[in-house]
């Protein structure tokens, strides 16, 4: 059922802009930069919105910035940043990034509590659009409370888990996830070829499948968690 309380917040003027804010407008904003809503939730007298990829076409979006070619470390981070940092100056609110800190900011309690995520059979968090590909790029916090949409169902009812046995070294459990095991893996001969399209876990998720998210992407983030 939803759950239901309002506020209007300021914005700069702009005509692309409303200056009634609500969920559908925040993400008609956000996917202009090919970002998306992934959640948001009521945080004591705030509201945070959490945000993430807009699929498809975040990757081709992203490797024409400035930051992708500048050569310089992180550059997606440093691009998220950029573009979060100015949806929350237009709208009046605080950029949160999951950087932050420490201490840092709660990114997977918040994700939780969003009623969009859920704990995977695999521990990761898996979301109702992006699957197991969800990453929160950033958050947005502004002051009072707007309405919030329906909670959703967590797409792990009723699946049969294809995530669970997909990791060909079974590092990904419900309670654990064995780091050391995954790189050996990634390191070696890589049979599930998780280097270059990704999480072998992450990609047999069916709302992953759905979700958008090109191997480049994946490869791209692998790197940067396995550099070696």
């Amino acid at each position: 059922m939803a759950r239901r309380q309002s506020i209007k917040a300021g914005l700069e003027p702009d005509a692309a802009v409303s200056t009634e804010v609500t969920i559908d407008t925040l993400t008609r904003d956000v996917r202009a930069r090919q970002m998306d809503v992934f959640g948001a939730l009521h945080d004591g007298p705030d509201t945070v919105i959490l945000l993430g990829p807009y699929e498809p076409g975040f990757w081709a979006c992203f490797i024409d910035c400035l930051e992708y070619a500048d050569g310089l470390p992180d550059p997606m981070d440093r691009w998220s940043k950029s573009v979060i940092s100015d949806l929350a100056d237009r709208w009046a609110g605080q950029a949160i990034f999951p950087s932050d800190g420490p201490p840092y900011p709660p990114f997977f309690d918040w994700a939780l509590q969003s009623e969009r995520a859920w704990k995977s059979p695999v521990t990761l968090l898996v979301h109702d659009t992006a699957g197991l590909w969800v990453s929160y790029r950033g958050a947005v916090r502004l002051s009072g409370h707007l309405d919030l949409p329906p909670t959703e169902i967590c797409p792990c009812d009723g699946c049969s888990a294809p995530c669970r046995t997909a990791c060909p070294v079974s590092a990904l459990e419900p309670e654990r996830y064995d780091v050391d095991t995954c790189l050996s893996h990634l390191n070696g001969a890589d049979s599930a070829d998780c280097m270059e399209t990704g999480c072998a876990a992450r990609r047999a998720c069916p709302i992953s499948l759905n979700y958008g998210r090109l191997a480049a992407q994946s490869a791209f983030h692998m790197k940067a968690f396995n550099p070696t």
